[in-house]
């Protein structure tokens, strides 16, 4: 099934979790936290923006498009609450906000 995202939502792909510590421990994978990291999918075109309306006037409100800087194949990092859990064919994948998206991770 090939998943094409709608507005400013990016279908990620998470990276695997850490299996040790940095002293060389195991971590079992119950005690495991869910990454915050992972690989862009596919990203929407962007969205529309409404300025907020000033004080009691009945101004005409203009909507602007913003579209998305992210691109598939981007490494990111995500807020840790902000990804919503999908499974397509029987992967765990995340659909994100872009504006939920924190930073781009160089490799």
């Amino acid at each position: 099934m090939k998943i094409r995202p709608l507005h400013d939502w990016a279908l990620i792909r998470p990276a695997e979790a850490e299996e040790r510590t940095a002293g060389g421990i195991v971590i079992p994978d119950s005690a495991r936290e869910r990454p915050q990291e992972g690989e862009v999918m596919a990203i929407g075109e962007g969205k529309f923006h409404q300025d907020q309306e000033k004080g009691d006037k009945k101004e005409k409100k203009e909507k602007k498009f913003i579209k998305t800087t992210l691109k598939p194949g981007d490494h990111i990092l995500y807020e840790k609450y902000g990804a919503r859990k999908i499974e397509v064919d029987g992967e765990e994948l995340y659909m994100v906000r872009e504006e939920d998206v924190l930073g781009l991770v160089d490799r």
